[in-house]
């Protein structure tokens, strides 16, 4: 079910005694008397709009009156540029003057770098669409990427009038019954958060999405799907960027319907993106709102100057190609649930992605006091811990260590398939926390590690006991070699042999001259050593003691073994134990092995071995059973 039916409340207005109209429409000829007049009573007198000619402004302007309830005198932004100020009709530069502190001169762009020294703080650029072009605004988008308040600000449209509407809306406040959050994706089966109204590929099989965009009104919507510059698919329905009153341009490529054709969704279908009434709109399509000189089709079609022909105070648009998915939808969805800016949102959530921008924003941003900060980078980096597993998973059950039917492979797949989710970026930084992801994995890591423990304990043949001979026959040497000091006090070396091939694990060995290869371990697992009495008599005990050092705080658990000749006639206590450790911290664990009277006397060796997230690590020991002093 959705979070809430469309939003079907009478329209509500302030109750302002003598509050006049929000807009007024006027002629370009009229325009500079009507702001000077309107900068003169800002709170009375209703903010002018040169529609001229343009019927479709016209409409637009009665939608607002449903989506705005007040005039709000709006946050200026640090520094702002009018682009083309002389080509611009007389007023609309006035009219802008309040939106920006100080106002600076379009030549001093020339050089972006030294403009953006001179001038670090927030930035706002107004001018017509054909003057949004790679240079200057790709440079200025950059330098203010993750600024420290809202960077880049744009106000546009695609001729003076959509210009001047445009400043007009940011004098807009919403009326207060006008709080519809909405999700439209075609992409993604979100999390359905209260609060927000999602929708997805299989409410467009069963619901008028068509009715159910223009017949809310929206505080703020988005709209993510596949698309050009001229649509967002959503399922049939199609968001379009269509304005049926505005020019083609001679020689511009268009889309199907610029050649006679039919559309290539059902036309019945078809969302005029200008006629939704939000107060903030969305596209989170590639190339959705691309500069004017990178645009693939004429301005008539295009997404994001129909949108800034529209009701809409904020429009967000992409500038170019993005990955947006999951974690972005969730990561809008609770910061419109906030008051969080959608551009800051949005591109912190990517910056894990990609190094730069994906969307850009039109219309003022909300007061600094009145918005939580800039989200900081999203952070799509796994869990060490799950790299470290998924390749030792992908070793066993990529390697031929494993026989395709040993009964670890079934448990050992299922864990690999939820780590293949984990690490890909909408699930691991959407569905769930990373928090949880680590609870998650270790929960598993704890219930394998015990099966595996008390597998080897049952069987020391077990074939992952054969792993530093399996990946040491792929492995090449490291020559890198460590001086350390085997169980026995003497010097020993220990080296790595480094796997040739993907599934082959690096492998960590400890010769002794004495004692031969003492320990196997892999990289990040315990690390071990066994001391014990070199002999001990017939009929007695042996006590020794292991000395681990996890790789990780969290549990391990060990276990005793002694070959099979010797298993008849020895007891071993415990077979295997659990401890918490602390990572990086060697502890003692105490173990016993009793013999019979009638232990045939001779040198023997026993096992420790140690299991932490899938791996095991060995410290073998020499002693010998000695007669039975009388």
């Amino acid at each position: 079910m959705n979070a809430a039916p469309a939003d079907q409340r009478p329209d509500r207005r302030p109750d302002t005694p003598g509050l006049a109209a929000l807009f007024r429409t006027v002629t370009r000829h009229q325009l500079p008397r009507a702001v000077r007049e309107f900068l003169d009573s800002p709170q009375l007198l209703p903010v002018p709009v040169p529609t001229d000619d343009r019927a479709d402004l016209a409409q637009s302007v009665e939608l607002a009156g449903r989506l705005y309830g007040g005039r709000r005198q709006p946050h200026p932004l640090d520094f702002g540029i009018v682009l083309g100020a002389a080509e611009l009709p007389e007023g609309l530069a006035e009219l802008a003057r309040p939106l920006a502190r100080t106002w600076v001169a379009e030549e001093e762009l020339a050089d972006v770098a030294s403009f953006r020294a001179r001038h670090s703080g927030s930035l706002l650029l107004v001018g017509r669409y054909d003057r949004l072009t790679l240079d200057p605004v790709r440079d200025l988008l950059l330098d203010t990427y993750r600024g420290r308040r809202h960077g880049l600000t744009l106000l546009s449209g695609r001729d003076d009038a959509s210009v001047g509407w445009n400043i007009a809306k940011q004098y807009a406040e919403p009326a207060l019954d006008v709080d519809a959050l909405g999700l439209f994706t075609d992409t993604d089966r979100p999390p359905r958060l209260p609060g927000v109204q999602v929708f997805d590929d299989r409410d467009f099989e069963r619901e008028d999405i068509q009715a159910r965009i223009l017949g809310t009104r929206w505080r703020r919507v988005a709209f993510q799907g596949h698309g050009k510059d001229d649509s967002v698919n959503l399922g049939e329905f199609t968001i379009c960027g269509l304005n049926g009153t505005a020019t083609a341009v001679p020689g511009l490529l268009g889309p199907r319907c610029a050649y006679g054709l039919p559309c290539y969704k059902p036309e019945d279908k078809l969302v005029p993106l200008n006629r939704v009434e939000a107060v903030e709109l969305v596209l989170s399509a590639c190339n959705s709102g691309p500069l004017a000189d990178l645009a693939l089709y004429d301005p008539k079609y295009q997404l994001l100057l129909n949108a800034l022909d529209g009701p809409a105070r904020t429009v967000v648009s992409a500038v170019s190609v993005h990955d947006s998915d999951r974690p972005e939808n969730v990561a809008w969805m609770h910061g419109a649930l906030v008051g969080a800016d959608s551009v800051d949102t949005l591109n912190a959530s990517l910056a894990g992605s990609h190094p730069y921008p994906a969307f850009m924003r039109f219309g003022l941003p909300s007061a600094p006091e009145d918005t939580p900060p800039p989200p900081a980078p999203a952070d799509h980096r796994p869990d060490p811990l799950l790299l470290t597993v998924g390749a030792r998973l992908t070793a066993y059950l990529g390697s031929e260590l494993l026989p395709h039917n040993h009964p670890l492979r079934p448990r050992l797949t299922r864990l690999a398939r939820k780590v293949d989710l984990w690490v890909a970026r909408p699930t691991h930084l959407a569905d769930q926390s990373p928090e949880q992801i680590h609870g998650s994995l270790t929960a598993d890591l704890q219930s394998l590690d015990h099966v595996i423990t008390e597998q080897v304990a049952a069987n020391p043949e077990h074939e992952l006991m054969n792993y530093p001979a399996h990946f040491g026959d792929r492995s090449s040497l490291d020559p890198q070699v460590r001086e350390v000091t085997c169980h026995c006090g003497r010097p020993a070396q220990e080296f790595t042999r480094r796997g040739l091939l993907p599934h082959i694990l690096d492998t960590t060995c400890a010769v002794c001259m004495r004692c031969g290869d003492v320990t196997f371990r892999l990289p990040d697992s315990p690390a071990l050593l066994a001391h014990a009495p070199d002999e001990v008599e017939q009929g007695g005990v042996l006590e020794i003691r292991a000395m681990v050092t996890a790789a990780r705080s969290g549990p391990v658990r060990l276990g005793l073994f002694v070959p099979s000749y010797l298993r008849e006639d020895t007891t071993v206590e415990p077979v295997t134990t659990r401890l918490r450790l602390t990572g990086g911290r060697p502890e003692e664990v105490g173990f016993r092995v009793r013999f019979a009277a009638d232990t045939a006397p001779q040198a023997y060796y026993f096992t420790v071995f140690a299991v932490q997230d899938l791996a095991v690590s060995t410290a073998r020991r020499h002693f010998g059973v000695v007669p039975r002093s009388a």
